[in-house]
């Protein structure tokens, strides 16, 4: 399987916009990105999240300000990279436990309001003031539309986005006018670009995580005696640097990124590795792996092998669709001709 994680399933993961502008908010990656719309890979940015600003529950843009929201209060900055002119609130009560939340402007009075959707209850709520709950009034939710994996406004009248779930199409999202009524305005499909920088996006892009064993060696004694075998085996380490850094071909990273991540694209690829299965991922730790670009080895076997015995040399390696990205180092020996069925590297973190 594979697919983009939803928003509930993905702390420090979010989408929001103002006029001009969509942000993806990638906190376990330590970034953000910029870019003119999801739908084009036109303009896009990648720049680091300041410390204060990682990690929120939820992230807010409006005309001015960006809004972290961590439990029941919320940060106001003018940038989530330096952390400029930052205020902390109280989150109203009936603001609270929202599942989403984003500013926009209504349609009917052209003035700028916050939503929270409330999924499971079924209803949505406007208000003018996170803080004070002033005008705040709560809607139903058209069915249609409480599915959605992220929303976001994009500060023009009638102009609520949501990513839906994937279909035969594709990830795709709405714009809707009217959250109660399911106006729907326009459908988009998501620009690949910007798919692999969502979480799990490039499962729907490249394909799913792959691990396999490959066999690198095979030795046979087909003497009537045993036999000693002193071998030099040739093997790929590291990872595949030039295949992954394709990704971010387009993208302008600016320098505190790299000097944070070192390769944006490598640390794409590990997070990846790390997901569920659900989410094209293999849930493994590759920390302990080589990731410097990679690189023939060799290494020298020695082995004593009984009259008709063989063995069988493997290395497993991970590939994100059909593209080989890291090739382990450890190799494992065998007798049976079948590859091995373990995965040799310890489980990510849930």
């Amino acid at each position: 399987m594979s697919g983009i994680i939803p928003k509930s399933k993905a702390k420090g993961i979010d989408i929001c916009a103002n006029f001009h502008r969509d942000y993806i908010i990638r906190s376990d990656l330590g970034c953000f990105m910029e870019t003119i719309d999801v739908k084009e890979n036109a303009e896009t940015s990648i720049f680091s999240l300041h410390p204060a600003c990682k990690d929120g529950d939820h992230y807010i843009r409006d005309i001015i300000y960006f809004y972290v929201i961590k439990g029941n209060s919320y940060r106001r900055v003018t940038s989530l990279e330096t952390d400029n002119d930052p205020k902390v609130f109280s989150l109203h009560p009936n603001c609270r436990g929202g599942d989403h939340y984003f500013a926009t402007l209504d349609f009917y009075s052209v003035k700028n309001y916050f939503y929270i959707i409330f999924q499971e209850k079924g209803t949505y709520r406007r208000t003018k003031n996170l803080n004070e709950d002033s005008e705040g009034v709560e809607y139903e939710l058209h069915p249609n539309l409480r599915n959605g994996l992220y929303y976001w406004g994009k500060l023009m009248p009638g102009c609520i986005s949501f990513l839906k779930p994937a279909s035969e199409w594709g990830y795709e999202y709405y714009i809707s006018s009217d959250l109660s009524q399911d106006k729907c305005v326009s459908v988009y499909s998501v620009h690949p670009a910007i798919l692999n920088f969502l979480p799990g996006g490039l499962s729907v892009t490249k394909g799913p995580v792959c691990g396999t064993w490959e066999k690198i060696k095979y030795l046979f004694n087909d003497k009537k005696s045993p036999s000693k075998y002193e071998n030099r085996i040739n093997k790929k380490v590291g990872y595949n640097k030039e295949k992954m850094s394709e990704i971010t071909h387009n993208w302008k990273i600016a320098t505190s990124v790299t000097a944070e991540t070192g390769d944006l694209a490598k640390l794409i690829a590990k997070v990846q590795f790390s997901f569920s299965a659900e989410y094209g991922g293999s849930h493994v730790n590759t920390e302990s792996e080589s990731w410097n670009e990679v690189t023939e080895v060799e290494e020298t076997l020695s082995f004593e092998l009984e009259p008709n015995e063989s063995v069988y040399l493997w290395q497993y390696k991970l590939g994100i669709g059909k593209e080989p990205v890291l090739f382990c180092r450890d190799i494992k020996i065998t007798n049976d001709p079948n590859p091995p069925t373990e995965v040799p590297l310890p489980p990510a973190q849930s």
